[in-house]
């Protein structure tokens, strides 16, 4: 129970860790105003269009939509104390398993549902064996890493899968308003994703769980039912985002979204969610995934090799973690000595 005289200790805390976050964002909007700057000089010819520029920041937000929606998951999940190495693999096997001719004969509610049940399902998986086998959750999501996408080859006949239906592929090119439905679909997610975690009592025994499992538990907190539900919201999330990507391919494969559990991992990482858990934000995950995009985009235009820009990824991630750990008073101290 928190004493009347703990009460201004309590609020000063909260208060700090506010600051630090609009700290935090604000350096992200830095990041992007920097990476678009550079854009500006290296090909100033491109940036001079303004069609072009606003153009360019549609396709950014759309190349953003898929992974920043698997981030949502992912964030939540590393909040909660676990990490999700399986997210690529269950969105190849949900890609896979909805484009099969005999989903697709179900039409495009059948096609979401099935994409939507496979990703909870296999989260669950994931959830139980965590929660109730006792695996660590590395090793849990990286064996169901390996078993999605195999499940994905075998089911696929590790050939590309065409989607033929016209209302899935049309998302990728619908606009509403003038806004990319994909883009649409994130922002969505991502309020959704803010007001999980922000105003419902599953977000703060998400943070809870993350922070103190076993004073969550001595509070009354289902510790185990909690993270299977954790992981089964990281499951739907990818359910979301393979049929996002299957649309802007109009196909998927078991190969798809190679690589993505990286960096959902690292968008959640620079956008302030820690790795030892009870600690994240929404808003912070979704400007890291943008100022991945960004990166990805700006190396494009400027016909970079792929390599250069995963050190360039690789750099910022170590920056990251880096302030996380040596906070700024940290760092201030540090320098006093």
């Amino acid at each position: 129970m928190i004493t009347e005289t703990a009460l201004p200790e309590v609020r000063e805390r909260k208060r700090v860790r506010l600051d630090e976050g609009v700290v935090r964002n604000l350096g992200l909007v830095g990041v992007l105003a920097i990476l678009m700057i550079i854009g500006a000089v290296t090909r100033p010819e491109l940036y001079g269009d303004a069609t072009w520029v606003k153009n360019n920041i549609f396709t950014i937000l759309q190349q953003a939509s898929a992974i920043g929606v698997v981030t949502v998951g992912m964030t939540f999940v590393l909040i909660g104390g676990g990490v999700d190495l399986s997210v690529g693999a269950i969105i190849a096997l949900a890609g896979v398993w909805s484009t099969t001719l005999a989903t697709q004969s179900y039409g495009p509610l059948g096609m979401v549902f099935t994409a939507l049940v496979v990703g909870v399902v296999v989260g669950l998986i994931n959830g139980v064996l965590i929660s109730y086998g006792k695996l660590v959750p590395f090793i849990a999501t990286l064996a169901m890493l390996v078993a999605a996408r195999g499940l994905a080859a075998q089911i696929s006949g590790k050939q590309t899968q065409i989607s033929a239906d016209a209302t899935i592929n049309g998302i990728a090119t619908t606009k509403i308003l003038g806004i990319p439905l994909l883009v649409l679909i994130l922002a969505a997610v991502v309020v959704a994703g803010w007001v999980l975690l922000n105003r419902t009592t599953f977000g703060r025994r998400t943070v809870a769980v993350g922070g103190n499992p076993e004073a969550a538990r001595l509070a009354g907190i289902n510790v185990k039912r909690h993270t299977v539900l954790l992981y089964a919201l990281s499951g739907l999330c990818c359910g979301i985002g393979a049929i996002m990507l299957t649309s802007q391919a109009t196909s998927a494969q078991a190969a798809m979204a190679n690589l993505y559990e990286l960096d959902a991992i690292a968008a959640a990482i620079i956008g302030g969610t820690l790795l030892s858990g009870g600690r994240g934000t929404i808003v912070g995950a979704l400007f890291g995934v943008l100022v991945f995009s960004t990166i990805t985009n700006l190396f494009a235009i400027n016909n970079l090799s792929t390599e250069a820009q995963n050190m360039v990824k690789g750099g910022i991630i170590v920056a990251a973690v880096l302030i996380q750990q040596f906070r700024y008073r940290s760092i201030t101290q540090l320098f006093k000595r």
